[in-house]
């Protein structure tokens, strides 16, 4: 059984891969805050890294570290670079294995979405930068190594904070209005999806780059709607608003999304519906 180690397994789509991929591979979670019986990881730190590489000897590395959120990275850009650029280069280092890293949409600069794996890069935040930059190193740098991009990765569970559907159902049940984007677009995707998706990716040691995203291209006042919808909850809370009245630290890509054109004829994954996704979660927790 080959052996996992999965860097940041403790947020939200480190979930989802302990949960879909441990009856089919010996996983070794990491990260900086741990559960369980995890081993503590900061990936900015080289000689940790190596330590743990040499004790644990895993087959793949599945890394799920990094500094996401946006406006911290435009405001802390060493470090972004620290966690998403140096981070990367430290766990190959001396590490000849399959290497999986999770990029993201932010590659882009969201003027014409949605993006294949052949559209140009041009990130507009040092998010994007410091994850292009990785992505590019990886390329250049290790040759067993698999590039997945993702975009508004979400779920509903205990570790799910950051979730954005957590966050409209919570604030809907309360009662609260919120007021969500609508000019900001993109193909949602469900932590569960991308488990998945991984899983397939392991098992096939897909090398290259490849794009995800569940099915259903919309902005995230849709999406919200859509929540709102399937779990029943009052959508007149939702209020639209653009993303310029937000006054955030760092641009965001607008007009974004990712197509799965190329996973799907080379792997045979068949996106789930966004709307899909959202009744499963429902079901899930009403059991």
């Amino acid at each position: 059984m080959k052996k996992v180690l999965i860097t940041g397994a403790y947020g939200q789509l480190g979930d989802a891969c302990i949960k879909h991929l441990k009856s089919s591979f010996n996983i070794i979670p990491t990260g900086w805050h741990v559960l369980d019986e995890g081993i503590h990881l900061d990936v900015t730190n080289a000689d940790a890294v190596n330590q743990i590489l040499k004790d644990t000897h895993p087959d793949v590395i599945l890394n799920l570290s990094a500094m996401t959120n946006v406006d911290g990275c435009e405001t802390n850009p060493k470090l972004a670079e620290s966690i998403n650029m140096d981070g990367v280069n430290n766990l190959c280092n001396g590490f000849d294995g399959y290497f999986i890293q999770i990029s993201t949409d932010y590659v882009f600069d969201g003027k014409n979405g949605p993006y294949s794996e052949t559209d140009e890069t041009n990130p507009i935040s040092v998010y994007g930068k410091t994850k292009l930059a990785a992505d590019e190193w990886l390329t250049t740098h290790h040759e067993q190594a698999t590039i997945l991009r993702a975009n508004v990765v979400y779920s509903y569970t205990k570790r799910t904070q950051a979730s954005f559907v957590k966050w409209v159902v919570d604030s809907l049940t309360d009662g609260k209005q919120i007021n969500v984007v609508n000019d900001q677009w993109n193909n949602p995707t469900w932590t569960e999806s991308l488990a998945t998706v991984i899983g397939v990716i392991i098992n096939k040691e897909a090398l290259g780059l490849y794009h995800y995203g569940d099915k259903g291209l919309m902005n995230r006042y849709e999406f919200a709607q859509l929540i709102a919808n399937v779990f029943d909850l009052n959508d007149a809370l939702i209020k639209p608003i653009s993303t310029a009245e937000l006054n955030q630290p760092a641009p965001r890509p607008l007009k974004s999304g990712l197509k799965t054109e190329k996973i799907e004829s080379a792997l045979g994954i068949v996106p789930k519906s966004v709307e899909t996704c959202l009744m499963e979660i429902r079901k899930q927790l009403s059991r």
